[in-house]
């Protein structure tokens, strides 16, 4: 049995200067750039909370709330929220910073889904995870309401498949 561990070893923060390479041609950072770091970071806060392999399962609730622009610099701060069995959630909150006039801007937040692997590629067991303030506890009871969320529509759709056409 693995010890359980507390959120705190999990914050991982990322930064990256936006280039030209990352914008589309009004400027605006592509979204599809902002996903893979944010993943980026979902995955190293995963793999330090279980000291193995993971892989991305899902992306849930990508909010873009302003957009990122060129010569930004862009912080991805992610920890684990919650953790069931071989899947833990992980948060990323996304800031842009403006750095010649120091204004920051919260730009995005969005929950990824990430399971352990063990050597051989297979799901495992990733230890519990201890929330040791209200916002842990309540980050880590958000994380089940998104899970149930998830866990029922899926269920909706493939209940809806086996419906014969009428």
């Amino acid at each position: 049995m693995m010890d359980a561990k507390p959120v705190s070893e999990s914050r991982t923060m990322l930064a990256r200067w936006m280039s030209v390479l990352d914008a589309n041609s009004a400027g605006n950072v592509h979204g599809g750039t902002v996903l893979k770091l944010a993943d980026e970071a979902a995955g190293l806060a995963a793999v330090k909370h279980s000291r193995q392999r993971v892989v991305t399962a899902g992306v849930d609730r990508v909010n873009f709330l302003y957009p990122i622009h060129i010569a930004e610099l862009v912080t991805f701060s992610a920890s684990v929220n919650a953790v069931w069995h071989t899947s833990m959630e992980v948060g990323v909150r996304v800031d842009a910073e403006n750095p010649l006039t120091g204004e920051v801007r919260h730009t995005n937040t969005a929950y990824f889904t990430m399971v352990a692997l063990d050597t051989a590629g297979n799901p495992t067991a990733a230890p519990a995870l201890i929330a040791t303030g209200p916002t842990e506890e309540r980050r880590m009871r958000e994380a089940g309401l998104r899970r149930t969320n998830r866990l029922a529509e899926r269920d909706q759709i493939l209940g809806g498949r086996s419906i014969p056409p009428g």
